[in-house]
């Protein structure tokens, strides 16, 4: 009896349920450009993953819409403006220039050209320290003697 908990726990934890798509499309043709819009379109849930690629249930829910959309002849732009007004311009990988999302294409450029000031800034300043010349760093030598006489 023993035995047989131990078999049914490994099978359990090796089974591995996957949601599978059997969306009859009307052409292959309507297929690949549903299945190429879905890559495009981010997982509500997943954040990291597109339609295509997540297991969540949101996912395969949203992906269908889009298969079925994609069915009934709708283009492209409509069906990405459907899911945009439904999840925002997050649910796009390439959201477009807007008021809102203005910071996120722009905050790459702010950086890097914070990083180039920087170096520069930095690059410079390690130039203007310039090597001591002999009379200072005799100076400093005699300071130094002065300062171990004292201690």
């Amino acid at each position: 009896m023993l035995r047989f908990f131990f078999i049914l726990l490994t099978l359990c934890s090796i089974a591995n349920a996957e949601i599978v798509d059997t969306f009859q499309f009307h052409s292959p043709e309507t297929q690949q450009r549903a299945i190429a819009l879905a890559k495009t379109l981010r997982c509500p849930q997943c954040q990291n993953q597109n339609l295509v690629e997540s297991n969540a249930a949101v996912a395969y829910e949203l992906r269908l819409e889009v298969y079925q959309m994609a069915n009934e002849g709708k283009s492209n732009d409509e069906i990405i403006n459907i899911m945009t007004e439904r999840f925002g311009n997050f649910v796009r990988y390439d959201p477009p220039f807007a008021l809102n999302t203005y910071l996120l294409w722009l905050l790459p450029i702010i950086a890097l050209g914070i990083a180039i000031v920087t170096s520069l800034y930095y690059l410079r300043k390690r130039k203007a320290n310039k090597p001591l010349t002999t009379v200072e760093q005799q100076q400093i030598n005699a300071f130094l003697q002065q300062q171990e006489q004292h201690d």
